[in-house]
């Protein structure tokens, strides 16, 4: 059986096109809704999603009606293969029915993950420049070193955790932190 989602991202947006479609290509059924591509809750793919048995097929109009990024998309698609559920886009001509249409969206995910991982790589060269060029990432300390000092005196002479926090007006984990390597 052939089960339709169709959504739009606004209520002043139509379905009509994407619903001629979905019934041209033969879907029985058909969610519709209105929201963001972006809300993770969509109480209509969701209930869709859940009507789905084994041997039925997803149609969708474009592949961004269903997922909210390629990687969300993925995850669902991926989904439904482990339950034996079909998925299709009209517009992309994409159909894991197929072996084709399995390739075709393998390597999509392939080249999610490659971007991914060029990401990713391209944040550690960053982080290690900035390291080599002496900045340090995370937020600024709290308390500059002097201060840091009298900390550490102030607990030296007896006074508590809680009181030295309240003296230079921080959380007791800021004292706990800056006390940590003294206290071993």
């Amino acid at each position: 059986m052939k089960i339709g989602y169709a959504r739009v991202s606004t209520s002043s947006q139509d379905t009509a096109l994407q619903i001629d479609a979905l019934k041209a290509a033969g879907c029985e059924t058909i969610y519709e809704e209105k929201a963001s591509g972006s809300k993770r809750a969509r109480t209509e793919l969701e209930q869709c999603l859940k009507s789905l048995r084994k041997g039925d097929v997803l149609v969708v109009w474009r592949l961004d009606r269903l997922g909210r990024s390629l990687q969300h998309l993925l995850e669902i698609v991926n989904e439904l293969e482990t339950k034996g559920i079909g998925f299709t886009s009209l517009t992309e001509a994409i159909d894991t029915t197929t072996s084709t249409g399995k390739l075709v969206f393998n390597i999509f995910g392939s080249l999610a993950e490659f971007e991914r991982s060029l990401i990713q790589d391209r944040v550690i060269a960053g982080l290690e420049v900035a390291r080599k060029k002496g900045r340090i990432g995370g937020r600024p300390s709290a308390l500059d070193e002097k201060q840091k000092e009298m900390a550490i005196t102030m607990f030296n002479g007896g006074a508590l955790k809680s009181d030295i926090a309240k003296h230079f007006d921080v959380t007791r984990q800021t004292i706990y932190t800056i006390l940590k390597d003294i206290e071993k």
